[in-house]
């Protein structure tokens, strides 16, 4: 009901498993300062979860090759979609990055997907290949990589996108990573909804600069 956005129950409840998995990802301790043998246990059982936090961050891609995030976000006030594209090489090295403004608000699956479409657009024409896309968006990656025919507004938009990807990248591909994998694209996405036009990045804009500087840590 919000903001008269109907959406299907699939992204609903993509949705909802998300934020469950974040919720106890963010509760769930990160190291213990002191350790007896009574706490052995509690030890193995900390350091798996810090082993899964740290998967959980962004990594770079394997030497040679070129890692891109990309997310989508809205803004009902200024009633547009915002588009985040970062591309980072195998040393964590900011390379370039792109914000895409739609005017007009779409469902979540829907500008997910366009998300995707907009980057592997972009990055054939840069003639970018060894790359590999990462999206926080399970509906989009599982989408892109079945062969299910799927003639909705977000099944056409992945159809096309499948077919930019087979003419124009011969040694890349496409993955489903978690948010907290996804905080530079997340942040240029939110970035595209106040800006006025699409913008290229040569140099790092400060939106993401922390993150990025962190991320290389």
């Amino acid at each position: 009901m919000w903001d008269d956005v109907i959406e299907t129950s699939v992204v609903v409840v993509e949705r909802a498993r998300n934020m469950v998995e974040d919720w106890h990802l963010a509760n769930t301790p990160d190291r213990i300062t002191s350790i007896s043998p009574s706490q052995h246990t509690m030890v193995e059982n900390t350091e798996s979860s810090t082993s899964h936090q740290h998967r959980l961050r962004w990594q770079p891609p394997t030497p040679g090759r070129y890692k891109c995030n990309i997310d989508a976000a809205f803004s009902s006030h200024r009633n547009r979609t915002g588009i985040g594209i970062c591309v980072r090489d195998s040393e964590g090295t900011f390379v370039l990055a792109k914000t895409i403004i739609f005017r007009c608000i779409v469902s979540v699956d829907v500008r997910e997907a366009l998300g995707l479409h907009s980057t592997l657009q972009w990055l054939s024409d840069m003639q970018f290949d060894n790359m590999d896309y990462e999206t926080d968006s399970k509906l989009t990656a599982d989408a892109f990589l079945s062969t299910r025919n799927d003639l909705s507004e977000f099944g056409c938009i992945i159809t096309s996108c499948r077919s930019f990807f087979r003419n124009f990248f011969s040694n890349s591909r496409v993955e489903f990573i978690r948010r907290q994998a996804n905080e530079v694209a997340h942040a240029l996405a939110r970035e595209a909804t106040s800006l006025a036009s699409p913008t290229i990045y040569y140099d790092i804009p400060t939106c993401i600069e922390t993150l990025i500087i962190n991320e290389m840590l």
